[in-house]
């Protein structure tokens, strides 16, 4: 590549599919389909764990959950292992924040010369309550996880997401000028719940237009056993007070998600007003999805595509225009950031610049886990080619024909026809960690953290009940 600037936006919680460039039906997302139209598009792109800390940890770091062993969402990164950030200070790189990080807290040293209004773990704990797994010993949600309110209007969300994007643009313009090639990262919450939004764009989204969800229980779907154990912790499909706030919902996180697609439109607009969209390179992903319904669930937490898979964005000098079909991570966005400026960063195997992906075979194995907030044992997931394999320590698999069942609504794990893939998948997946030991560190670091605090009883009562609470801001 070219020297360039490199402006990094990552968002929470966006739904892969949910963008017209990625072929969703109705979902608008004009600014993000210009963004793709000018670079590549990343179709089979996932996080290395679907919630918050644990992905962006492994953002910053280019390492998966149980090499940084930082597990859950009390779990925050530190910056005490090297990530991207650091990398690039000692390149001599500007690299500054703007926003949503969820690392411990702001006094850390993450990597950032400058961190403007970041948003951190609640407390500097995180979640301490959802460190507790064990089913003999969890406690079940009774608050709802989604917000009391759903539906237009503005939540600390909004205004914190308005003073992100303002920051931004008063940051394009001051370095306009500038000669040396900068980093900068942006920190966007949408489309996260809690599930309210600016009504122009929850008007976007008719609720006597919206579709019904696939798989859905009351229709006959029968949950896997163990995400019906992990859903059961907060199950926000139970606690909707009628079919119209359900609707209401969806309707608010695709809303939402026009909203994010709305700010970033900002942010680039911003960016050719500075004059710097042809010598900056613009990456945009997100740290997981949300089930929005499917399967009767919401939020992230499992591996099925609409919460595991996240959209993925590159545009700018020397990107190619197209669609790249080869499956990536976030991992690989460290490695891309890293690479952009002739830095190194100590990291997984396996993990390369976005670049270099394009060149790669479609068969190149992704991975990912998930040992956080309701999950009885750890789950991985492993993608290489059509096949997606899903297993759960002390569960049966799962194992999913992508190219042929592109929305996973047949389990095709017991036929006798795929016995040899299955093995194949479970020896890709044992050369990159063994799940029982990994179960085992979790469930150990958990319990240690729970001990710190005091134990189950105190770390019960530890950490946000729902949504990490945005820093005070003035818009």
């Amino acid at each position: 590549m070219t020297a360039s600037n490199l402006l990094v936006i990552l968002s929470d919680e966006h739904q892969a599919r949910a963008m017209g460039c990625a072929g969703h039906p109705f979902v608008q997302t004009p600014h993000l389909d210009a963004l793709a139209a000018r670079g590549t598009r990343f179709s089979n792109a996932y996080t290395p764990s679907p919630i918050c800390v644990p992905a962006r940890a492994s953002f910053a770091t280019g390492l998966f959950p149980h090499q940084t062993r930082l597990w859950d969402n009390a779990m925050p990164y530190d910056g005490s292992i090297r990530g991207w950030g650091h990398a690039l200070q000692d390149k001599g790189v500007p690299v500054e924040s703007i926003g949503k990080l969820h690392y411990r807290a702001e006094e850390d040293p993450a990597g950032f010369d400058v961190e403007h209004i970041p948003m951190m773990v609640a407390g500097g704990v995180g979640m301490v309550w959802a460190s507790v797994r064990r089913e003999d010993e969890r406690k079940l949600g009774t608050g709802r996880m989604l917000g009391d309110y759903i539906g237009p209007g503005h939540s600390k969300y909004t205004e914190y997401d308005t003073a992100v994007v303002e920051r931004t643009k008063e940051w394009l313009t001051e370095h306009a000028d500038q000669a040396q090639p900068w980093c900068l990262y942006v920190g966007l919450v949408a489309p996260h719940f809690p599930l309210v939004v600016p009504q122009e764009f929850y008007d976007l989204y008719p609720l006597d237009q919206l579709p019904d969800v696939k798989l859905h229980p009351s229709e006959g779907h029968a949950r896997h056993p163990w995400v019906e154990k992990q859903n059961a912790f907060m199950d926000s499909e139970a606690l909707f007070c009628s079919p119209e706030e359900r609707l209401a919902a969806m309707a608010s996180y695709y809303g939402l998600c026009s909203w994010l697609d709305h700010n970033i439109g900002q942010i680039t607009d911003a960016l050719d007003a500075a004059g710097l969209t042809e010598n900056t390179t613009v990456i945009y992903s997100s740290d997981h999805g949300d089930n929005v319904g499917a399967r009767g669930l919401w939020g992230k937490s499992n591996m099925y595509e609409e919460s595991v898979a996240v959209p993925m964005i590159m545009a700018g000098p020397d990107v190619a225009q197209g669609v790249c079909d080869t499956p990536v991570s976030l991992l690989d966005l460290s490695a891309t950031i890293v690479d952009h400026f002739g830095a190194r960063l100590q990291s997984a195997e396996g993990i390369m610049p976005l670049a270099d992906v394009t060149k790669a075979s479609h068969s190149r194995i992704v991975f990912s886990e998930y040992h956080a907030a309701g999950a009885v044992s750890g789950a991985f997931m492993l993608r290489k080619g059509r096949w997606k394999l899903i297993h759960y320590v002390g569960f049966e698999d799962e194992l999913f024909d992508l190219e042929a069942d592109p929305e996973e609504l047949t389990n095709v794990a017991k036929l006798s026809a795929n016995a040899e893939v299955l093995a194949g998948l479970h020896a890709e997946l044992a050369q990159i960690c063994d799940p029982d030991k990994t179960n085992e560190a979790a469930f150990a670091d958990q319990a240690a953290l729970v001990e710190r605090h005091g134990g189950i009883e105190a770390a019960l009562l530890l950490g946000a009940p729902g949504a990490t609470p945005p820093p005070t801001t003035e818009t």
